[in-house]
């Protein structure tokens, strides 16, 4: 992997302090910028410490384009599935699912938190979409996703670009 021209950037992230376990930047911290020769500046968090939200997507989209151009076309995407069908933060029902003008968004209150995410704008137009599904309990999710049922969020982004990853423990 080139690691010195790979530049990270977070699908989503919940609102709660840094460090925190709900964080899915500790996770990615583990899991990959631990271990591997990743530059620092490469990496990029959502900030979501700011309390004007907005403010954060609108610092967070500006980052997207001054690496991914404009407008901000990623290489390759990694998402996963929720049981309800969600991916990143883009969850049944919420307002953000119809963000169309921008590339990065906050949401509404979703299992306990807020969140930023990336809208279904900058993600439909990924290079490549891997998608990474663990567990049986989202089989029926995994399967509307797969008949691009867009009645789910997740069947709302692009198959076309789409590899997936399925582990049903």
């Amino acid at each position: 992997m080139p690691w010195a021209q790979t530049f990270v950037f977070q699908v989503d992230e919940r609102v709660v302090p840094d460090g925190d376990p709900q964080r899915n930047f500790t996770l990615l911290r583990e899991n990959l910028i631990d271990r591997v020769p990743l530059p620092g500046d490469h990496v990029y968090k959502m900030p979501v410490e700011d309390p004007d939200l907005g403010s954060a997507a609108g610092l967070y989209m500006r980052s997207l384009a001054q690496v991914a151009g404009i407008p901000a076309t990623l290489d390759c995407v990694h998402l996963g599935l929720g049981k309800d069908g969600h991916t990143a933060s883009l969850v049944p029902g919420d307002p953000v699912l119809d963000a169309t003008e921008v590339d990065v968004a906050s949401t509404g209150v979703y299992a306990g938190t807020r969140r930023l995410t990336l809208t279904f704008t900058i993600l439909n137009r990924a290079r490549r979409i891997v998608w990474v599904v663990d567990g049986r309990d989202k089989v029926d999710a995994l399967e509307r996703l797969r008949a691009g049922d867009a009645s789910i969020p997740a069947g709302r982004i692009r198959q076309d670009r789409a590899i997936l990853l399925f582990q049903g423990r």
